[in-house]
């Protein structure tokens, strides 16, 4: 597996000071740019990347570092977030990441995570390691697929990863994530992975590879890791689940928006708005990739959207909570034919002495639709842990409690609005529907989720 080794400092690292730390392993090893030039590479002549060196992230936002290198990590924020990550391919570039951050943390009075990677010896034996170079930055590079080793406890969605993530899809290859089975994704993680052609391959000791999501055994065939050859497909014992967090579960919100293109767009109010509803609070902190560094600021991540889409881009952006109420979101924008449209999956973890806030449904879905122009929203729960990380091992699915048509979405509709009983949100003009289907326990609410979505489909003036 890959070693990341992160330097945490007080300081920010002068630009002198990251020179020191590349130099580490001599002067024969060249500096190249990736990542739109927010990651620079420790490269052979040959032009195999050793080490991948993230711009240093200043991380104000309180519980990020615990959150993403466990509680025992002795950095509280704010601080400066330097990680470097060594590839699998050249045995000895781990040495190489540990030199690059424990020179940065030796400068600028920090710690090394992990505390034992972290030293300042030269590693001046890796020039001229002869190996095929990989594109991408990634540990194994085929016609069919890029193939990703991690061995850290918690995989976030840093720079690095969306970019390799970014130029998988680009290049029409798979992503194939190889992680031990003791690794989670964070919530960021997984939902970047989803809708993508992309697999989480565990490698476990005794029963081989699997998906990290379905318990699929895998092997690697064709250039990828594909399901094993066999009548039907076979589940790893090691999938199976596992105590330890038993009563936690996961509330899930994905709320659509749509709103006019003007110069008077501000985005982030309808998440914002959701937020409050369950923790009282806005979202501490948002950033374009994990750890999430700065302070919640909806001006800001509108400006970041505005700049994309000049550049015909989407923006995806991440949000996290205050430590006490573990919520976290991912924010999707792109500019359509009707407008720009806010894809918005927020995650809100619930002990097991929580209720859950089902009842607060309608008075949110009420808000949404008439002040931050909602289309659609779907609420459910699952059991699952409330840190909103994604263990590989089975969890029951999510059971959906409640769907929502807004204004727009309901005036095309052209059959019955009184079918299934919808309760009827905002002025009698232009209501919005919302649906009760449960309590978030009987999955049978899937039937009536999918017999509405057809009596919608089919009651569209467009159907």
């Amino acid at each position: 597996m890959t070693q990341d080794v992160i330097a945490l400092t007080p300081q920010m690292p002068e630009t002198r000071t990251l020179l020191a730390g590349l130099l580490a392993g001599g002067p024969d090893l060249l500096v190249n740019r990736a990542g739109d030039g927010s990651v620079a590479q420790l490269c052979t002549a040959a032009g195999q990347a050793l080490v991948s060196v993230e711009a240093p992230r200043y991380v104000q936002v309180p519980g990020e570092v615990a959150r993403l290198l466990g509680p025992d990590v002795h950095a509280e924020s704010p601080v400066w977030w330097t990680e470097a990550r060594a590839t699998s391919a050249v045995e000895g570039a781990g040495r190489l990441a540990g030199s690059v951050a424990g020179r940065v943390a030796v400068v600028h009075g920090g710690d090394v995570w992990p505390r034992e990677a972290g030293h300042t010896d030269v590693v001046a034996d890796l020039a001229d390691v002869v190996t095929e170079a990989t594109p991408m930055g990634v540990d194994l590079l085929t016609d069919k697929a890029a193939v990703v080793m991690q061995g850290r406890p918690v995989i976030a969605a840093t720079t690095w990863l969306t970019d390799v993530v970014r130029n998988a899809a680009r290049t029409g290859r798979e992503l194939n994530l190889v992680t031990p089975p003791g690794t989670r994704l964070t919530f960021p993680t997984r939902t970047l992975l989803d809708g993508l052609p992309s697999r989480w391959v565990v490698s476990d000791p005794e029963c081989g590879y699997y998906d990290g999501l379905s318990g699929t055994v895998l092997q690697w065939n064709g250039g990828r890791f594909a399901p094993a050859v066999g009548n039907s497909p076979r589940i790893a014992n090691a999938f199976r689940p596992r105590p330890g967090t038993e009563g936690e579960r996961q509330l899930l919100l994905s709320i659509r928006t749509v709103h006019p293109a003007d110069e008077h767009l501000v985005l982030g109010a309808a998440l914002e708005q959701a937020w409050r509803t369950f923790t009282g609070a806005p979202p501490a902190g948002w950033s374009a990739a994990e750890p999430v560094g700065v302070p919640w600021s909806p001006r800001q991540l509108t400006d970041l959207a505005r700049t994309r889409a000049q550049q015909s881009l989407p923006t995806w952006a991440v949000a996290v909570g205050a430590p006490d109420h573990p919520a976290i979101a991912t924010v999707r924008t792109v500019r359509t034919h009707l407008g720009v449209e806010e894809h918005i999956t927020l995650a809100l973890g619930l002990r097991a002495d929580q209720d859950a806030p089902v009842d607060a449904m309608p008075e949110l879905a009420k808000s949404l639709a008439a002040r931050h122009n909602l289309a659609t929203m779907i609420g459910q729960l699952r059991t699952a842990r409330a840190d909103l990380t994604t263990p590989a091992h089975h969890e029951p699915p999510p059971v959906p409690f409640s769907f929502t048509l807004g204004p727009d979405a309901v005036a095309d509709l052209t059959a019955d609005r009184t079918a299934f009983a919808p309760l009827r949100l905002g002025p009698a003009g232009r209501p919005a529907l919302h649906y009760a289907l449960g309590d978030g326990t009987d999955p049978t609410a899937w039937q009536r989720l999918r017999q509405i979505n057809a009596h919608v489909t089919a009651g569209t003036s467009e159907g």
